[in-house]
């Protein structure tokens, strides 16, 4: 039996372990750096293993595999924070939390790694090198891994590479499948917050004639925000911005002082030189738009988060060990722009790294909903064969150079 063949078996013996462990993390979210319980338990589960976790910046946890031998160091990350909304997914394991939910998957991942780590204690012996276990906070706001970074999570020993897996939903592709990235380039893409106020005068709504409305001037100012990927961004020029976020008011007769709208600016720019003509031109829109209707807009950016770095050489070790496990069952990613975005980006412009997607639930089996989506439900039938590629392809790294 190859090592592959070793490993996904043993994986495999895990699955309903990992289902125990996920369903206590999903009924238990956390979000940000907010994640005492969570960071509890994960260091617990590897003391249990026989590792000796330590705590890195805020919230996060790292344990070591390895170092009885020379070798290199590669990173294998999971993140660990959920989302600040509500569940609505009909399952027995729903979130206990108000306002709280793993609409990501980010416990899908803890779990896949917490199995790897297992995996790999029983291989400790044939590692050649150290592999560092990262479990990181904060991902959904983009914080976690600048926060692990500057308090030297890439370093004692020295990271050489860098891994990540996340888990997809809603689409086509049948449960276990992996997208892997089969060369270097550019993937997913930058991300920055935006939130625009519109100040006016607060008034009676009987009389609006005497107030100064800033929901009209917000409304306009949102529909002429468009004009700048339809007129001003060049047919090579990559660039999204949506506003996700808008509100106004508080009551149905009031005319209120300040409307809001919150979203996000993506790119696929390592310079940042799209990312910076949007913001120039959403600045003067809104200033513009607002003064033409009386109104004074404020506009700020935030928590920025550059685009992904696939290293190629690493690209090509990875998706080589995936092909030996997974054989049919992966399919080749070729880097672009799109996607969401991911603060692993962070490492990744610091070491060599690659990114996996495992698909947890195709839209042909009943899972229709992406992540992010209240209703979204992960096919946990697949967290073995998480646990099995980060550990396969931890080892195989280690091997192969």
């Amino acid at each position: 039996m190859s090592m592959s063949e070793q490993i996904l078996e043993q994986a495999k013996q895990l699955q309903s372990e990992l289902e125990e462990k996920r369903h206590y993390l999903h009924q238990h979210p956390e979000i940000g750096f907010d994640l005492p319980n969570t960071k509890q338990f994960v260091m617990d589960e590897l003391t249990r293993m026989g590792y000796e976790p330590k705590s890195v910046g805020k919230c996060g946890v790292v344990a070591q595999a390895g170092g009885r031998k020379p070798g290199r160091c590669i990173m294998l990350r999971a993140d660990m924070d959920a989302l600040a909304m509500q569940e609505e997914a009909d399952i027995p394991y729903k979130s206990l939390q108000d306002g709280k939910m793993h609409g990501c998957g980010h416990d899908m991942h803890t779990t896949m790694l917490l199995g790897a780590a297992k995996l790999l204690k029983q291989q400790e012996d044939n590692i050649e090198g150290v592999i560092k276990l990262v479990f990181q906070p904060a991902e959904e706001i983009f914080q976690g891994s600048l926060d692990m970074m500057e308090n030297g999570v890439l370093t004692n020993p020295q990271v050489d590479a860098a891994l990540m897996i996340h888990v997809v939903a809603g689409l086509e592709l049948p449960t276990g499948t992996w997208m892997v990235p089969s060369r270097g380039g550019i993937s997913m893409n930058t991300c920055e917050q935006y939130k625009i106020t519109v100040y006016g005068k607060g008034g009676h709504g009987s009389a609006p004639q005497n107030a100064i409305d800033p929901i009209t001037a917000a409304a306009q100012l949102h529909l002429a925000l468009q004009e700048i990927n339809s007129r001003e961004l060049g047919p090579n020029e990559y660039g999204v911005f949506t506003t996700c976020h808008f509100e106004a008011g508080t009551t149905s007769n009031v005319i209120p002082d300040f409307a809001r709208m919150e979203g996000t600016i993506r790119t696929a720019d390592v310079d940042r030189s799209i990312n910076k003509k949007i913001k120039q031109r959403m600045k003067e829109i809104s200033e513009g738009v607002a003064a033409s209707m009386r109104c004074r807009a404020e506009v700020e950016f935030s928590d920025f988060c550059p685009c992904m770095k696939i290293d190629d050489a690493l690209a090509k070790n990875v998706y080589t060990s995936m092909d030996e496990m997974f054989g049919p069952a992966v399919v080749p990613m070729e880097p672009g722009p799109g996607g969401g975005s991911e603060d692993f980006s962070f490492i990744s412009h610091e070491v060599p790294a690659t990114s996996m997607f495992l698909v947890a639930g195709s839209s042909k089996e009943g899972f229709v909903y992406g992540q992010h989506h209240p209703k979204v439900i992960f096919d946990e039938s697949c967290l073995y064969r998480g646990s099995a590629a980060y550990a396969y392809a931890a080892l195989r790294y280690l091997q192969m150079t």
